[in-house]
């Protein structure tokens, strides 16, 4: 920005109000290009606006604004509510299947058990709640701190600028504004979920102690997680192709029974590495020792080097769980103080009353009194377990060859010139039944594979289930208020990236460029934030990093509608805290014009950036006083995200797939630009949220702007990037640049989107806090004023 017009205040009110607003409406024209059915279905409640400005050849430019509701505000939050009550009633059964434990577990389980079941009750209530709301398809910001609202986004609404020149075809530039995903209802006294989750993760090996846990870091809970979820997703895909793979060989179909061993083979090998983890192994130890009757190898007078194993060794996990016997003890000393003269074996997790079992150290020095990692039990049979996971391998196998063994029984079906001798023909039927030849031979060797899934199933699911048990187990202080934070702010930042994707997409129906990027690399997502670093702002900062960062685990996929009803062109949201899938149905005829990779339901990828300046006088504050370290910190990781994701375009996609704009300027000049500023000690330094937005553009991406409620701040950055936009593509009169401005903010919709907000046309800005703004963040006199925000 041209230091002329930032210096510029605007303070001919009467000239700035001169011919350039020409039309408004509140409700968009039937004939909009911007208005059409598929659009119609989840973008409602248009607001218009048209301006005419002079060009510097002196002709004349349209420019359009229309900003709409999102019926993804309520929509999106509605269906993770579901799934997260669904989720949590999972995990609650999934302890329950956990059999018998000893009375320290079982203790440990209930208490976990009704956590969840209270989150569970206050998720329902709240999905009730929204369930009776009916209007507008946004939530205002003067009802960010309402416990019912707390999962819906803040002031979400879409806004375009369409604009139309002399000798130019036309132009839009999207917008996406929201208020900064944050739990405000919840409030920010500790800090956001960076700060909390950072602490939580800190004083849990504290908490393990206490609750006599085995201490796993996020990574091994995460592991769990998926691994509870690739059983659960497999099996059933497994079994229903074996059963495919018996159909064909009941149809004696040579190629379909190739086909359906191809994609079953495929499966099982999936479903056998999903389980190849030191973590599996590692929880059937802690399992089996957390169960009543679990005694040490010594106990069992089993010395080190002796080939047998105890009975119970040889149980399966459910017949070990019915085993109701006490622990044995050694009479001469406690559970948690084993003798020195006993063998360095690993006595069980097995407490009752509160005592805790431990290893004895090789150098004979006292047991540690807690676990920091995953524990390593030497004398555990941990070949029990490698053995029955080998057996799916071994199952598989014996299917393949059994197929071999078909094929080449076949010889002459395969060569229809080769005579059949009558001698071999006679062989076959007197040793085989024609029809269910094939079917009888295969039968009990895909029997066999289902029960090896089934059994490694029951065993890794019951294992993972145990890890994320002592993982809640020792969270229960502070874990699941951090989790419930955590889904709060990830639906509201959901929302507001599956509004942005439904807006980019439909825009994009008809650029093969984008729709190719789209499914070969994905989009970027670029979110700028203007909240400050100091007192609650900082808070909803925090919160707001973790929930754009949580935005990484979400895919889309696009899926052809049932029917062209509005009410079938919602975008559903399916899976899992750890990864989630929305997808975006459109109708049969624009379905059919996309890539084949899009049609076969590719996942598609979105790369989520976060840079944020603070600009008000609370930075001010930051700047001179406080800390920054947290924008630092921000902008430079997303800044290497945003490298990154540009590094990975550039293999995969041609450069004729970007957007064309007037300005030349190389993207990689720019991004190293935006990486000289980002580590630039500049205070307010705004050119980092130019840099950042013009480099989205460029490269086809997302466009968010947030602030606290999406209706100050965002006004005055939405309309400054509209009319840089005008200058630098469309040649806006440098005498019209701040007339332009000032009309925006003053008759535009975003003071339209104040005026839904709060039922008053001003902005929530006082002179004094004005005088901390950049000057040309500043609106024109008049227009703010002391109001609730």
């Amino acid at each position: 920005m041209e230091e002329g017009d930032m210096d510029h205040i605007a303070a001919d009110v009467q000239q700035a109000q001169k011919c350039t607003l020409v039309c408004e409406s509140s409700q968009g024209t039937p004939n909009d290009k911007d208005n059409s059915p598929l659009t119609g279905a989840v973008f409602k409640n248009p607001v218009c606006k048209v301006y005419k400005f002079q060009t510097v050849d002196s002709k004349w430019m349209l420019v359009r604004e229309q900003m709409e509701e999102c019926t993804l505000s309520f929509s999106i939050p509605r269906q993770l509510l579901h799934l997260y009550i669904q989720e949590d009633m999972r995990r609650i059964q999934e302890l329950r299947d956990l059999g018998e434990l000893s009375p320290h577990w079982d203790n440990l389980r209930k208490e976990v058990i009704g956590r969840y079941g209270q989150v569970i009750a206050a998720y329902q209530e709240t999905l009730a709640e929204l369930n009776k709301i009916t209007g507008p398809s946004f939530k205002p910001s003067c009802s960010k701190a309402q416990r019912y609202l707390e999962f819906i986004p803040i002031n979400l609404h879409t806004q375009r600028m369409r604009v139309t020149c002399p000798r130019q075809t036309d132009a839009f530039y999207d917008v996406i504004t929201v208020g900064a995903p944050a739990a405000h209802f919840q409030g920010f006294k500790g800090g956001g979920l960076q700060r909390l989750l950072s602490r939580h993760e800190a004083e849990k090996k504290s908490f393990s102690t206490a609750y006599q846990c085995i201490y796993y870091s996020p990574e091994h809970t995460a592991k769990a997680q998926e691994v509870l979820h690739s059983v659960g997703h497999l099996q059933p895909l497994i079994s229903g192709l074996a059963d495919q793979l018996l159909q064909a060989a009941q149809q004696h179909s040579m190629a379909g029974l190739r086909e359906a061993l191809k994609t079953l083979a495929g499966k099982t090998e999936q479903f056998v590495h999903a389980l190849k983890d030191e973590l599996v192994k590692s929880a059937l130890l802690a399992l089996h020792a957390a169960q009543p009757g679990y005694v040490t190898k010594n106990q069992n007078q089993t010395l080190p080097g002796h080939q047998g194993h105890s009975h119970q060794d040889h149980q399966s996990p459910s017949q070990r769980g019915q085993q109701g016997q006490s622990p044995p003890q050694n009479p001469g000393h406690s559970p948690g103080q084993p003798s020195a003269t006993d063998n360095p074996v690993v006595v069980c997790n097995n407490v009752d009353g509160g005592s805790q079992t431990a290893p004895i150290r090789e150098d004979g020095q006292a047991p540690l009194k807690r676990q920091d990692s995953i524990p390593c039990h030497k004398e555990y049979d941990e070949e029990e377990w490698d053995r029955v996971w080998a057996d799916v391998a071994k199952s598989l196998n014996c299917v393949i060859a059994m197929v071999d063994k078909l094929q080449e029984q076949e010889p002459i079906n395969n060569n229809q010139e080769q005579p059949i001798p009558k001698q071999v023909l006679a062989d076959v039927i007197t040793s085989h039944n024609p029809e269910g030849d094939w079917r009888e031979q295969l039968c009990p060797l895909v029997v066999r594979l289902k029960e090896c899934v089934a059994e490694v199933v029951v065993r890794a699911r019951r294992a993972m289930t145990f890890v994320l048990l002592q993982e809640a187990a020792c969270s229960i202080p502070q874990g699941l208020f951090l989790k419930q934070r955590r889904d709060v702010v990830f639906s509201q930042a959901l929302a507001a990236l599956a509004c942005g994707f439904v807006m980019r997409l439909y825009a994009g129906m008809e650029d093969k460029g984008f729709l190719r990027q789209l499914h070969l690399v994905g989009l970027v997502a670029q979110f700028e934030s203007l909240l400050s670093t100091y007192s609650e702002e900082i808070g909803m900062l925090e919160d707001m990093e973790v929930g754009i960062s949580d935005l990484h685990r979400v895919a889309f996929k696009i899926t052809q509608a049932k029917t062209d009803d509005p009410c079938d062109l919602q975008p559903v949201v399916i899976g899992r805290r750890n990864h989630y899938t929305v997808e975006v149905p459109l109708p049969r005829l624009v379905f059919q014009t996309l890539p084949h990779e899009i049609k076969e339901g590719k996942a598609l990828q979105v790369y989520p950036v976060l840079f944020n300046v603070g600009i008000n006088e609370q930075q001010t504050i930051a700047d001179r006083f406080g800390d920054i370290s947290l924008q630092e910190r921000i902008n430079q990781r997303n800044f290497e995200i945003l490298d990154s994701y540009y590094k990975s375009l550039s293999d995969k996609v041609p450069s004729e797939c970007l957007p064309c704009f007037q300005t030349q300027t190389d993207l990689k000049d720019l991004l190293g630009t935006l990486g000289q500023n980002v580590v630039t000690k500049k205070r307010k330094n705004v050119e980092i949220l130019w840099l950042a937005g013009t480099i989205c553009r460029r490269l086809n991406g997302i466009r968010f702007t947030s602030c606290k409620s999406a209706k100050d701040r965002t006004s005055m950055s939405v309309t400054l990037e509209q009319c840089a936009l005008l200058r630098d593509e469309h040649q806006l009169n440098k005498d019209y640049f701040i007339r332009a401005l000032d009309c925006m903010r003053r008759e535009g919709c975003r003071i339209e989107n104040v005026q839904k907000n709060i039922k008053c046309r001003k902005y929530a800005f006082n002179m004094l806090q004005l005088m901390a703004f950049p000057k040309i963040y500043r609106p024109p006199e008049g227009t703010y004023g002391k109001v609730d925000s």
